[in-house]
């Protein structure tokens, strides 16, 4: 357990390190404690059923009596997803957030039916104060609005964290206030965590008012095909011109996609998009010409479930591709869904539409996160004295704590750090602090936490080797097997193709069972433990697979009663 030195101020990371998603740290201060941010990241293929992956809580359920409040950066899944299920375990006293973040963050508790009640709303001009610690914000530029850097001051020294960020002199939405972080950087900033998902990135990222232009162009060149546009749901700037676009060119918007609705919902009442009066329900979509027509979906990223494959597929309801439509990917194709993408636009291509992606057509996309220059920029504005880079695999960690150090940083005061690492700040010097073991904490269903490294692994057995089951009738009390046992198998192979391998290990399952029966106070467990530590190697030298065997014994005694092991 860590443990908070007298008069010292301590950061903890609890997710956002080593990985892109979860993003989740807390600031202790004495008996108060501030956590920024608490997001999820989504499995990889191999996490097989799982729905989310959260960070592990145990830090703050320890120290539950200190926690003071929640500070939400934005408003992206990363960095609010994991809210839902962090009431449901841990008493927060308040979250704090920006308004477009809140608006989602209410949808969230409301989908799950959570009541919370001390939701609250703060801008660039709040301040905030829980004991000796002191927050304040900064306003910056990301792809969704209101996005902030947050200011944590203790007597021992200010931690600026930057949230996601980057540097766009040309921005849809506001400038980033770089007037405030110049004057933090003057009146001095101990320790900087810095977004690195962009680390490897070289030069500054692409202006949105780029892609803007990109999309007109787009609008330009086919005035009378229908277009279809999928986007990340949360990329409300990318969103809104998008709105701009089609009312320039007098089309309608028919939106597809439940996240895609709820963010657009959300943003029209916030004022971040305007042209409401542009859209149309799906039921509307045939009244007008193709020209006339906008569709803005989710499936960016070959979600096999999004309104994008379910047209590649011909199975949606409401729209059918037609050879001259015009399909656009605004977005990059996010690690590990590359090959997916590609099967959605291969499909595509088989319906005869045309498609565009960021790669075939320039300026169709730009990241929300900053680039090398960017991370460069704001290391001198915040001029700080020690550098933690976050939000990255390791290789973006450590590029960026190498800017560090191109910028003045020494070598030793930046810390490529992993969950469940702490860092002491002590009279303005900041040292490594004690770590702390933790797990990634899986949702399956409404399931938190029951899903184990266990049972993932047996679920990849499953999907590879499949699944063999051992019947046993048995009469305990004589310790008698009555019949051979009987083998029946799932995804493994098909029974009645290969009924000499089954005979084998038929053969082999008596064997077993006979010598534990032999065994004086044989039990159902050890007769069930010796059948799987048995069959599974012998399984394995026949076929070269190693399936789950699972034993089902049945217990028939002379009165007929029937006994089964409970598996």
């Amino acid at each position: 357990m860590i443990t908070n030195k007298p008069n010292g101020t301590k950061l903890i990371v609890l997710g956002g390190l080593g990985e892109v998603g979860k993003n989740m740290y807390c600031v202790m201060h004495k008996d108060d404690i501030v956590i920024i941010d608490a997001g999820v990241s989504f499995p990889e293929s191999e996490l097989m059923g799982v729905d989310y992956v959260l960070p592990d809580f145990t830090f703050l359920k320890e120290n539950q009596s200190k926690i003071r409040a929640l500070l939400i950066t934005h408003g992206h899944e990363d960095h609010i997803g994991s809210i839902p299920f962090l009431l449901q375990s841990i008493d927060i006293p308040a979250i704090y957030a920006p308004r477009h973040a809140k608006e989602l963050i209410a949808v969230k508790l409301e989908d799950r039916n959570i009541r919370y009640d001390n939701l609250n709303v703060y801008d660039d001009k709040t301040k905030l104060r829980f004991g000796e610690i002191e927050v304040e914000f900064i306003l910056t530029t990301h792809s969704v609005p209101d996005s902030h850097s947050i200011s944590i001051t203790t007597p021992d020294g200010r931690i600026v964290t930057t949230g996601d960020f980057k540097f766009d002199l040309t921005p849809i939405g506001p400038m980033a206030d770089l007037y405030k972080m110049a004057k933090l950087g003057h009146d001095g900033v101990d320790i900087l965590i810095s977004d690195s998902t962009n680390a490897l990135n070289e030069g500054f990222s692409t202006s949105e008012s780029k892609v803007d232009n990109a999309l007109n162009e787009m609008f330009d060149l086919y005035p009378y095909q229908r277009i279809i546009i999928a986007t990340f749901a949360s990329n409300i700037y990318r969103v809104k011109h998008i709105f701009e676009t089609c009312f320039k060119h007098n089309r309608k918007i028919c939106v597809f996609g439940r996240s895609m609705e709820n963010n657009i919902r959300i943003s029209i009442e916030g004022g971040y998009i305007e042209h409401k009066e542009l859209l149309i329900s799906a039921d509307e979509l045939n009244h007008y010409k193709p020209g006339e027509i906008a569709i803005l979906c989710t499936g960016s990223q070959g979600e096999p479930l999004a309104a994008l494959s379910r047209m590649s597929n011909g199975n949606h309801k409401y729209v059918k591709l037609r050879p001259d439509d015009i399909v656009i990917f605004s977005s990059s194709a996010i690690p590990g869904n590359a090959l997916s993408i590609s099967r959605i636009i291969n499909k595509l291509c088989l319906n005869g539409v045309s498609v565009f992606t960021n790669k075939s057509l320039s300026g169709l996309h730009t990241s929300g996160h900053a680039n090398e220059e960017e991370l460069k920029l704001m290391i001198r504005l915040l001029q700080p004295k020690y550098l933690m880079p976050f939000h990255g695999d390791y290789r973006m960690l450590k590029h960026h704590a190498n800017l560090g150090i191109e910028c003045g940083i020494p070598k030793e005061n930046t810390f490529v750090l992993k969950n469940g690492d702490s860092l002491n700040l002590v009279n303005h010097v900041v040292t490594k602090g004690e770590s702390m073991p933790g797990a990634d904490i899986y949702v399956d269903g409404s399931r938190i936490g029951e899903i184990g490294g266990a049972v993932i692994r047996d679920r990849k057995i499953m999907a590879n080797d499949g699944i063999l089951v051992v019947i046993i009738n048995v009469d305990m009390k004589k310790h008698q097997l009555l019949i051979k046992p009987n083998i029946t198998t799932r995804g493994f192979i098909q029974v009645n193709e290969n009924e000499e391998l089954i005979k084998k290990i038929e053969s082999y399952a008596e064997k077993i069972v006979r010598e534990q029966l032999r065994v004086p106070h044989s039990t159902f467990a050890s007769i069930k433990s010796e059948l799987t530590s048995g069959l599974i190697p012998y399984i394995g030298e026949l076929t070269g697979r190693k399936p789950i065997v699972l034993p089902i014994i049945l217990d028939i005694k002379k009165e007929s009663k029937l006994q089964i092991e409970k598996v």
